[in-house]
């Protein structure tokens, strides 16, 4: 039971983070049009957003060990994701319109708005997706001798679900559904998550406490 919820977790963690990078450059587009800066900054500010969740979800993994902990870092993903529709008309507004309208927008400026725009919009939904899967390993790897097998069956279902997050939301989502909605429904993915890790935590946080205890890494 502790793999399958480990691997629903983080199948489900990567499937969101490819949405979002998908239809977040399709919201850029709107304002900074479908040019080769817009992907690159989605690019970039995503696997920023995901480099700080990795280091994160693992130092609290090692120094909580509480899959409450991890619904603390998802639960913030959760709520800006659902609500990016609402604001990220406000936050792209802001940086296009500082520039005068009466004067060219400088080059270096034309590069970097999409990147500013996407980090107002994703970084704080991609730290707490990203931070599942390291925290999920610590969770999971209650024997030294099987952490390298566990953690690439959960990097793998990572991937995997990072994989499927980008067919459908390139084939799928967004044909059938508006942009509103589909950020609505990866919120809604997102606390979902949240939800689970409080559901297993009094089972799986005490199978670590129990552990960490026994081999004296507690409170370290």
């Amino acid at each position: 039971m502790r793999a399958f919820v480990a691997t629903v977790i983080v199948f489900c963690g990567g499937f969101a983070v490819m949405v979002l990078e998908i239809i977040g450059a399709r919201l850029l587009g709107k304002d900074f049009g479908s040019s080769l800066y817009v992907w690159t900054s989605q690019i970039g500010v995503v696997m920023i957003a995901l480099a700080i969740g990795y280091c994160l979800g693992g130092w609290l993994a090692d120094r909580q060990g509480r899959l409450r902990g991890l619904a603390c870092l998802v639960l913030p993903a959760a709520v800006s994701t659902f609500f990016t529709p609402e604001y990220a008309g406000v936050l792209i507004g802001w940086i296009v319109m500082r520039h005068p309208v009466d004067q060219p927008i400088p080059p270096i400026w034309e590069k970097l708005d999409p990147a500013l725009g996407s980090a107002a919009l994703f970084l704080v939904p991609c730290i707490g997706l990203g931070a599942i899967c390291p925290f999920m390993i610590r969770i999971c790897a209650r024997d030294i001798m099987k952490v390298g097998r566990i953690s690439g069956w959960l990097i793998a279902a990572s991937t995997m679900g990072s994989i499927a997050g980008v067919f459908v939301s390139g084939y799928l989502l967004i044909d059938l559904f508006s942009l509103p909605t589909i950020f609505r429904g990866v919120g809604i993915l997102s606390l979902f998550l949240s939800l689970l890790c409080i559901m297993f935590d009094p089972v799986m946080g005490s199978i670590w406490h129990s552990k960490a205890k026994a081999d004296g890494y507690e409170n370290r």
